[in-house]
């Protein structure tokens, strides 16, 4: 099955988390990508697959959620590095600047590093999800300076639409030390 389109859910409540994932996996033929708890104390679902299929899924899964929906997201053309990104395989460069979205959901990090990765040459280097990380969200990229900034500037107006953005920089010729740190 080719993943060509995502979607997510994230809700206040673990129970109702993995009553609303069940309902999703069985209303279309989708891909369970993450159904797990995360920080603090919330459930996620991502599901992938077609365009119509995901969409079945997650409006079944918005509505199973109810009242306990935080976030949720639909993609219906997901750029290519973002589930690598996800997954930890991002490859390795080094470029001339980092730039840093930090969200207050997982699904809007997701939808930001979406956005940032359509508006402008850059690479995601990492994007971390709710755990470790007080439930929020967050997106490195890398790239030339102009890139970076371009590709923030797109992710951040996103995230903002939602008032869902809790921060995000650019850092010029990040340091040796800072990129062993964070790659």
């Amino acid at each position: 099955m080719t993943l060509v389109a995502v979607g997510a859910i994230e809700t206040s409540s673990i129970a109702q988390g993995v009553v609303a994932g069940d309902a999703m996996v069985k209303t279309a033929e989708v891909t369970l990508l993450q159904a797990t708890t995360i920080s603090p104390g919330k459930y996620w679902v991502l599901v992938g697959g077609g365009v119509a299929t995901v969409r079945a899924s997650l409006r079944r899964g918005i509505e199973v959620a109810a009242d306990t929906l935080l976030d949720s997201l639909f993609i219906p053309q997901l750029h290519e590095q973002v589930l690598p990104a996800i997954a930890g395989t991002a490859g390795m460069g080094d470029e001339d600047a980092v730039g840093v979205i930090e969200t207050l959901t997982a699904a809007s990090a997701i939808e930001a590093a979406d956005a940032a990765a359509k508006a402008a040459a850059v690479r995601i280097r990492d994007l971390r999800l709710a755990n470790g990380i007080g439930g929020k969200g967050v997106v490195y990229l890398t790239g030339t300076v102009s890139n970076v900034q371009a590709a923030v500037e797109a992710g951040r107006a996103l995230a903002l639409r939602k008032s869902l953005l809790a921060r995000s920089v650019v850092v010029p010729r990040l340091h040796e030390q800072m990129k062993e740190r964070l790659f």
